[in-house]
């Protein structure tokens, strides 16, 4: 069955293939899937965006974001999805922005929100929505674990990535590399000082997107540390991540965030690169200690780690991204979470037992 599927993205950071944000790439990888198998994807996005698919694109930010400013594009992005309803006539809604409540249409085809980001940064109404066939799900075991017990929540669906596509095999070299958004709670100046205690140069890569926080961070916190051996090297496409990602000794993972997940992580393994990370959120589900990485608590665990990432093998890395972190089982079951919600009746109850078995 032909499916239009409607994906609206969170209204402030780009979505495309070279996205940084992890809600942003997942969203990407489903727009150019659905185009692949002969599916309708229609995207509501900010301008920037690059999709397979079409693109119904809400104002960029321009400046430091004020919450007149948020207000404002939060009520053109619900114009934008009302209108692609109206022009479309989608299957299902899939929403992936953290403040999606703020634009969810009132009612109208069946809703699916993938929660990208920790539950308790969330309101705890997005739990008691009642708009009828507006269903939640989360990407890990962990992250469930910390979500409120709910008829609303669907089975999880685990993250996946391109692992064929990240398979580029070259020399490794005497740096490590961390990467992401560049904001406090990534706590990348730790992965900096770990790496001048190690001995060891660093590239930190990301973006630093226009919030009063973030900016105070990078100027504060990263800047400083700012030399020949530890570089900031802005966003990078996809093809440079692979590249830089395959030929470093290890990816630096230093998050204070209790992380739903971590695509760059996975990524990294589908690249042969052992990642060295703090025990938060999902990331112990990601990493084998001591075989595809190590799951360090502290600055000086983590220097020490680096130095040890060389004796770790990188086709035991590859090994386990090709068995965990597919791409198409991620797929495959958002397709079915999408054909199961289109055949639900508008006044179906919603009964925890029956929801369980849509996946």
């Amino acid at each position: 069955m032909r499916m239009t599927v409607l994906n609206v993205a969170y209204p402030f950071a780009a979505v495309g293939p070279d996205s940084i944000g992890g809600a942003e790439q997942i969203l990407s990888l489903l727009d150019q899937q659905l185009v692949r198998a002969g599916h309708r994807s229609i995207v509501v996005a900010c301008e920037g965006s690059i999709t397979a698919g079409t693109l119904i694109a809400s104002p960029v930010v321009d400046g430091v974001l004020t919450d007149d400013l948020r207000h404002r594009i939060q009520r053109q992005h619900r114009r934008n999805i009302d209108w692609a309803i109206e022009k479309y006539s989608p299957d299902v809604i899939h929403m992936h922005g953290i403040d999606f409540y703020d634009y969810l249409p009132p009612d109208g085809p069946p809703v699916l929100v993938t929660l990208h980001l920790p539950p308790a940064w969330y309101p705890r109404g997005i739990f008691q929505i009642t708009r009828p066939r507006t269903y939640l799900h989360c990407v890990s075991a962990s992250q469930r674990r910390a979500c409120p017990a709910n008829p609303l929540l669907l089975p999880d669906i685990p993250n996946g990535v391109p692992i064929d596509e990240l398979t580029y095999r070259c020399t490794k070299h005497r740096y490590a590399i961390t990467l992401g958004r560049i904001c406090p709670e990534k706590n990348f100046h730790v992965a900096l000082d770990a790496g001048k205690h190690a001995g060891i140069p660093v590239l930190l890569g990301g973006q630093v997107f226009p919030y009063p926080a973030h900016l105070d961070y990078f100027n504060q916190q990263i800047l400083p540390r700012l030399d020949d051996h530890r570089r900031f090297i802005g966003p990078i496409g996809f093809a440079r991540k692979r590249r830089l990602l395959s030929g470093a000794r290890c990816f630096l993972h230093p998050t204070l965030a209790p992380e739903t997940s971590s695509l760059v992580a996975m990524e990294s393994l589908a690249c042969g690169t052992p990642v060295i990370a703090f025990r938060s959120g999902a990331l112990p589900e990601i990493i084998e200690h001591g075989v595809t990485g190590f799951l360090v608590n502290n600055e000086r665990e983590m220097a020490d780690a680096i130095n040890a990432a060389g004796d770790l093998e990188p086709e035991a890395c590859r090994q386990a991204a090709r068995q965990r972190f597919s791409l198409d089982a991620m797929i495959q079951k958002y397709f079915q979470a999408y054909d199961r919600l289109i055949t639900i009746p508008p006044a179906a109850p919603l009964e925890w037992g029956h929801h369980a078995a849509l996946l």
